[in-house]
């Protein structure tokens, strides 16, 4: 008996003690909720498998279950089982007029137009639910066990099959890496840069350039491996390759380059491939939301120039959502083996997710989510355009051909005015300079003004609001 007691205790936390099996379960249970153990509304194992858990007469369970239930501590329905009850709970020895208020947590902004995050409000739920039973009904027992550290060989398939046929991606199966997202694939990669250069001798793992306008992390993951970072001339034509030197990578955006919205031209593409196999550096693409184009036409990934050149990066959070940490690496032959050795099976995404998103792209979803996004967001640049063209017409509007977000270029010395109006508004927005690397005010170069508004982060029934909202900042 003194097992079956143990075993209660494990599985319900409980210590029971008295005499008697009924008294003893009674004021163990009874405890258990007084002392909040058991919360509110959980739901107790049924007489029958509690007591053959115990090793005891079911009618001892019953009976005790009934005591607790006669008391309040306990519900009893029929079809719901029973349950502890939502008034039970620990003791208060404040009388209940007397409890304080509890203080509600800080609610965000009432709009948020920050990039960098789609329309999380249109995940395709039904959509991936189907793919996902499919995909679990049909995965191999492996599937479940450690894997690949590669990631899936059905996802990486797929992925080879989507990237050569949308973004012109010389892709082998072999040499893609899943990853959780750029950021997790940009350490491996900075990781790996850092251990080249420690093999050689260096106290320093070298620079790697990057664009004057840029992704924050990018610069952070970077300089978190002791790399220093450098910025590039930027013009009408994007990132002018001609500022490269000895730095060991480039770090671009090229298909539609963030923040700023423009297309690397063909001759500076030409150009930061002929560094790259001139001097043996590497090329970090990271496809920014390349797959939202409105009003040009497709723009191939830069890695179809140069594979043995180029590290690939894309990622589902612009298509789908950032939530699924999902992510894929592309890299050159040389390179797979050093990645994996970093990567290991650490920050590994989950099989199941994995499946999934192949199935989804096989079956042409993915496709379609696309397709049904690009039309939404063409619809709300549109809007925003015709709008701030009516209301605020000292604000140029740039970086829209393609992507999720827009850059508005303010009269000079008016950025931070517009920030503080925005704030007051109770209206999230960036303002240019964050993106602004620092060496390039330093260079004394004049710097443009302006916000960068992310108009595919609202859902549908708060844009038209959100809209108004910053047309009332504006100058």
């Amino acid at each position: 008996m003194t097992e079956s007691w143990a075993n209660l205790g494990i599985d319900l936390h409980l210590e029971p003690a008295g005499p008697g099996l009924r008294k003893g379960l009674t004021d163990a249970l009874r405890e258990a909720v007084r002392s909040g153990r058991l919360a509110p509304g959980t739901r107790l194992p049924s007489s029958r498998t509690l007591a053959g858990d115990l090793g005891i007469a079911r009618n001892t369970v019953a009976d005790a279950y009934a005591d607790l239930v006669a008391e309040g501590h306990l519900t009893a329905r029929q079809g719901s089982g029973t349950r502890v009850a939502e008034q039970a709970g620990p003791a208060s020895s404040v009388p209940r007029r007397q409890r304080p208020v509890r203080v509600p947590e800080r609610v965000g902004p009432a709009h948020d137009l920050t990039p960098g995050t789609p329309d999380l409000s249109a995940f395709p739920r039904a959509a991936w639910l189907k793919a996902a039973r499919r995909a679990l009904t049909n995965a191999p027992n492996d599937a479940f066990g450690y894997g690949d550290p590669r990631g899936r060989p059905e996802l990486r398939a797929a992925l080879a099959e989507y990237l050569a046929r949308v973004r012109g991606v010389a892709a082998d199966p072999e040499r893609i890496v899943v990853c959780a997202g750029v950021a997790h694939g940009l350490k491996l990669v900075t990781e790996v840069l850092a251990a080249r250069a420690g093999q050689g001798g260096r106290q320093r793992p070298g620079t790697v350039a990057v664009e004057t306008y840029g992704l924050r992390f990018h610069q952070e993951w970077l300089e978190a491996e002791g790399m220093g970072t450098v910025p590039l001339p930027f013009d009408a034509e994007g990132t002018d390759p001609a500022g490269l030197g000895g730095e060991r990578a480039v770090l671009l955006t090229p298909t539609h380059q963030f923040p700023m919205g423009g297309t690397l031209s063909a001759v500076r593409r030409a150009a930061v491939v002929d560094w790259a196999r001139r001097t043996g550096g590497l090329i970090l693409e990271d496809d920014y939301d390349g797959e939202f184009r409105h009003d040009r036409r497709p723009v191939g990934a830069l890695q179809g120039l140069a594979p043995d050149r180029v590290v690939y990066f894309g990622t589902a959070s612009k298509s789908l959502a950032p939530g699924l940490r999902l992510g894929w690496l592309v890299l050159p032959p040389g390179l797979v083996d050093e990645v994996l050795a970093v990567k290991g099976y650490a920050d590994s995404c989950g099989a199941p997710d994995q499946l999934t998103l192949a199935e989804f792209l096989t079956s042409g979803a993915y496709d379609r989510q696309v397709r049904l996004m690009r039309l939404r967001y063409r619809r709300r640049r549109d809007e925003m355009v015709a709008t701030l063209a009516r209301r605020a017409p000292s604000v140029r509007v740039g970086g829209i051909a393609a992507g999720l977000h827009a850059v508005l270029l303010l009269p000079p010395g008016t950025e931070s005015e517009v920030l503080r109006a925005a704030a007051w508004h109770g209206l999230e927005v960036q303002g240019l300079s964050w993106f602004r690397h620092p060496e390039a005010e330093a260079a004394g170069r004049p710097v443009p003004e302006g916000l960068v508004i992310g108009y595919g982060r609202p859902p549908d029934h708060a844009w038209q609001s959100a809209l108004e909202t910053l047309c009332r900042c504006l100058p």
